[in-house]
């Protein structure tokens, strides 16, 4: 028995597992006591061994779910109740600038900084009290911190528990399927690190737009372009990020089209990440990505964007609506014109697919549009500290959905990073349009009441409709 077999033999069992879950969760999410709490890592391995014991997904995403939403409430309960005090409670009478950091990040973001400062380590503990401080209505931070939970609880839970459940998988790899995996790992955290700091080099307060704009200044002709795509004041921001982002992935799309292109048939890494995906198979994992596979076909996502374009058009917001629509347009037909060039087969084709290609994965691609859009509408009314988490979080909603496609075995591993650079361009090109058009002073969505709407649509799409 090896030191991972002998750690799972101590696990609890599953009904006190879950009540360490809520706890966990709750105190991860108290007001304080969160920052100095490992909630993470305490979190992971509880999912691990509920995953490893077959504990019920559903259970343990209540438990995390109700454990966040109760240490929220506690905390917002807290700074209602004993706003005068806090400021003189232990440690925070030492470190005023904590408090200071959370009043300027709910000042900014109002009822949008419940839900994303869940997400960011300097403000989560404090922002609930802060806004019970501030008075928010009680009925207003219920709901949005009902809605943040549902969407804190999976990203904190789901990756130790798949872990759990794949472990005894992961020992017995396909002969190859080592390299292939640690290949695609380290490029992919290369590529994030070096997108994270090529980003900010890019963006106005980086060194390198700075040189161009200096550049730039002293050619009347350039200038004349460079102001001509540049935000309005007082940013005045040129889109290099999104153009650098445009070429590169535009480059990478075309060589990695021709690598696929070159091969008869799958390459030698998507067999190899196939059979693993094959070995990897349960139930509820299939069951999962099957509901992944309708939340992000035409009609899924056309469910899913309704209530955000309808109040786009309502309130006159053209340029945004045109551009928003236009990307999931570009991405439509895009896939549609790959897809017939490629004429790729798939690994295996349900009815539902029948006379569809794989190359490349359209679920892909439209969801890096549609969560990689969000993301940087996010971004632009955030401060410059704070708009990679924005983007970091953009990449972990967007691989379910991509590795979705592995598990029900209709792509191969090749077609998701084709998707993925297409979704890119898109993504680009949306910004670029845009940049001219954003104005970060006007007010922001009642995005509460439209992610609400969004997963009501959502949800009836799932029970009452088959893929398409």
């Amino acid at each position: 028995m090896n030191l991972t077999h002998w750690l799972y033999s101590l696990a609890p069992p599953p009904e006190l597992l879950l009540v360490i879950i809520f706890v966990v969760a709750l105190i991860e999410s108290l007001a304080v006591v969160g920052i100095v709490v490992p909630g993470v890592v305490l979190l992971g391995a509880a999912a691990s061994i509920a995953g490893h014991d077959d504990v019920p997904l559903w259970t343990i995403l209540i438990a995390g779910i109700l454990g966040a939403f109760a240490g929220d409430n506690l905390s917002f309960w807290l700074g209602r109740t004993q706003r005068a005090r806090i400021p003189h409670w232990w440690p925070l009478s030492r470190h005023p600038q904590w408090l200071e950091q959370g009043h300027e990040f709910f000042r900014r973001y109002g009822i949008l900084s419940v839900v994303v400062g869940r997400f960011f380590g300097p403000v989560r503990p404090f922002i609930p009290m802060i806004a019970g401080m501030l008075s928010m209505p009680t009925k207003r931070f219920t709901l949005v911190n009902f809605v943040s939970a549902i969407a804190w609880a999976p990203a904190y839970l789901l990756p130790g528990y798949l872990l759990g459940r794949s472990w005894e998988e992961l020992m017995q790899l396909p002969p190859g399927a080592e390299r292939w995996l640690l290949a695609l790992s380290v490029s992919l955290l290369v590529l994030a690190l070096l997108f994270s700091w090529i980003r900010y080099q890019l963006s106005a307060e980086g060194r390198l737009h700075a040189w161009l704009e200096r550049r730039m200044a002293g050619n009347r002709r350039l200038a004349r372009g460079w102001h001509a795509l540049c935000s309005p004041p007082p940013a005045s921001e040129f889109p290099l990020a999104s153009l650098s982002l445009l070429v590169t992935s535009l480059i990478a799309l075309i060589a990695w089209t021709a690598w696929v292109l070159m091969h008869d048939g799958p390459l030698p890494m998507d067999q190899q990440i196939h059979s693993l995906a094959g070995m990897l198979q349960r139930n509820w994992l299939i069951g999962t990505s099957e509901v992944l596979a309708k939340v992000g076909d035409a009609l899924g996502i056309g469910v899913l964007m309704a209530p955000w374009l309808l109040w786009l058009l309502w309130a006159k917001r053209f340029a945004a609506l045109l551009h928003i629509a236009g990307a999931l347009i570009l991405v439509a037909v895009s896939n549609t014109v790959f897809k017939s060039l490629a004429g790729r087969a798939r690994p295996d084709t349900p009815d539902y697919l029948t006379g569809s290609m794989s190359y490349p994965s359209a679920h892909t691609s439209t969801i890096v549009v549609v969560v990689g859009l969000t993301a940087a509408f996010a971004a632009q009314v955030m401060p410059q500290r704070y708009r990679g988490y924005a983007y970091w979080l953009g990449i972990v909603a967007c691989a379910p959905m991509a590795l979705s496609r592995l598990v029900i075995g209709v792509h191969w591993a090749s077609d998701l990073i084709g998707g993925a650079l297409l979704g890119l361009i898109v993504c680009a090109l949306t910004r670029i349009s845009y940049q001219h058009f954003q104005r970060p002073e006007r007010g922001m969505p009642p995005w509460a009441w439209l992610c609400a709407a969004s997963l009501i649509l959502e949800i009836l799409r799932v029970v009452l409709f088959a893929p398409v």
